[in-house]
This record gives structure tokens, C-alpha cells and sequence, in this order.
């Protein structure tokens, strides 16, 4: 059965005022998000996955938005939080800023969600 955005979506999931510089912290306040009703089973780990992932192939695309993520074990089904950054925060190797940051994790298992 295919998942609907409307089925990832949690709005106690969403940062609308994400207040950092860093991509780091960024990523750590988005994954506080997912822990607190245990979205995560180790928040660090997880984050040092999404930021390997990201030092390798940096997710940032046009119009300011980055889809920083991580296909793991850490998690039992598709997860998401959402953070928006009125300044933009630093992603990519260039500087390229991201305003909307959708944070994203798969479980290793599902390969063609």
C-alpha cells in the first residue's frame, strides 16, 4: 500500500522558526522533534548517518529547500520532520542555503517506498 504525505505528516513533527547557522544543530533540533514520541530508536546515531549521508551527496536543491535523509535501521517506518529557517542555514559544499528543511528516515528494509 503507498504512503500519502498526509500520512508522514505530524504537525508536532514541524519547526516553523528553526533557529540556528549550523546544519548540524539544525538537524539535531528536527530529529528532538521525532524522539519525543520515539519516531527514533538513537537520536545520535541517526544524525550521524543523515550527516555522512549529506557530506557525501549534499541534498540542498533549488529554492532553498534540502531533503537531508538516511535509509537505516533506526527507524521501524517512514519518518519526517520539517523545519523552516526564516535566515536559511549553510548546506552543501558551496554554501548553499537552505529555508525549508525536510528531514527524512527510511527504514533499511523498504527499498521501493
Amino acid at each position: 500500500m503507498a504512503l500519502s504525505l498526509a500520512d508522514l505528516l505530524n504537525e508536532t513533527h514541524v519547526d516553523l522558526d528553526l533557529r540556528t547557522r549550523t546544519m548540524t544543530t539544525a538537524l539535531q533540533k528536527l530529529i528532538k522533534l521525532l524522539e519525543v514520541d520515539e519516531q527514533i530508536r538513537d537520536p545520535g546515531k541517526f544524525l550521524e548517518q543523515v550527516v555522512a549521508r549529506e557530506k557525501i551527496t549534499p541534498t540542498v536543491v533549488e529554492n532553498e529547500i534540502a531533503f537531508p535523509h538516511a535509509r537505516t535501521e533506526l527507524v521501524d517506518r517512514i519518518v519526517l520532520g520539517i523545519g523552516r529557517s526564516r535566515t536559511g542555514i549553510s548546506f552543501g559544499p558551496n554554501g548553499e542555503r537552505a529555508r525549508l528543511i525536510f528531514l527524512i528516515g527510511v527504514p533499511r528494509q523498504m527499498i521501493s517506498d
